[in-house]
């Protein structure tokens, strides 16, 4: 019996030794139960939890540290399949006077008239830009806050036209005032463009910060034709890339607000190539469904 209450009293004095506080960091607990000397010792924060016994003769050390559990975000993340709606249009710099004296502008009847700035106007709620990122990375330049966007994917433009307006491409390209009445006459080009942007986000531990970016592309052209529905032809379409040019830069930008993201893209060269006398920019806005 008289063994018990030693050996109680030895646990109850070793309990009470740990439950110390040190005022100081840098002093070390140390307590004797028995013949044994226990020392606990206190690391410095955010270093990995080290538990050791070591027995030398009758001493035993205990050192103890703090984990530290905040999770590190990582330096590249990677978005798959991105997908943007938009409406696009056209902001037309033509001199159609002297567009008229060239090839390119043709009139095949004289009762339809020349190809002017009105034969070019698009249907604003009608025309569209849907783009398909096949990925977009953001690579962290400073605290996740400043990053690198960038990506690939493919660009579709679709003008849809008031006008009777067609396009042919024998012998070579050429656009003239058709005589035919469209109920829906669309020119489709598509690119497969890169992105650049930097992207700064002002909270990046919150889902519902905001956010914007700024940069270029650069697309190339991998897709044209022209699409005409009538009750006098059927449907019609023709492949060809009508002088178009092979390459489209643009400025583009993007808004982020919590899951609401918008974006906009202003093409810095002309639809047409220079040769069409056309001085046609095509620019485009929308909403993108991406995760970041």
């Amino acid at each position: 019996m008289k063994k018990w209450i030693i050996c109680m009293a030895a646990v109850c004095s070793a309990l009470s030794g740990f439950a110390q506080t040190d005022s100081s960091s840098s002093k070390q607990d140390t307590m004797m139960v028995g013949n044994f000397i226990i020392i606990k010792k206190n690391k410095k924060e955010n270093e990995e939890v080290q538990v050791q016994d070591k027995k030398e003769g009758s001493t035993i050390i205990i050192e103890k540290t703090t984990r530290d559990k905040k999770k590190k975000s990582s330096n590249i993340n990677t978005n798959w399949w991105i997908f943007d709606l938009g409406f696009a249009n056209l902001n037309d710099n033509t001199n159609y006077t002297m567009a008229q004296a060239g090839s390119y502008l043709k009139v095949l009847r004289p009762a339809d008239g020349p190809v002017d700035k009105n034969s070019m106007r698009l249907r604003g709620g009608k025309s569209s830009n849907v783009n398909i990122w096949i990925f977009m990375q953001k690579l962290n330049l400073s605290k996740h806050i400043l990053n690198l966007k960038y990506g690939l994917g493919l660009e579709m433009y679709n003008f849809r036209y008031e006008s009777d307006l067609s396009y042919r491409n024998s012998p070579a390209p050429f656009v003239f005032n058709d005589s035919i009445n469209f109920s829906k006459n669309k020119l489709y080009a598509g690119y497969l463009t890169v992105p650049f942007m930097i992207h700064v986000n002002t909270a990046p531990n919150n889902k519902r910060g905001f956010s914007f970016s700024a940069g270029v592309s650069a697309g190339y052209l991998v897709g044209t034709h022209s699409k005409q529905i009538s009750a006098e032809r059927g449907k019609q379409k023709i492949r060809d890339s009508f002088d178009l040019q092979p390459w489209r830069v643009a400025a583009i930008g993007e808004l982020g607000l919590g899951p609401v993201r918008l974006y906009g893209s202003y093409s810095l060269n002309a639809l047409h190539k220079e040769s069409t006398g056309l001085d046609q920019v095509p620019y485009a806005v929308g909403i993108r469904f991406s995760n970041w």
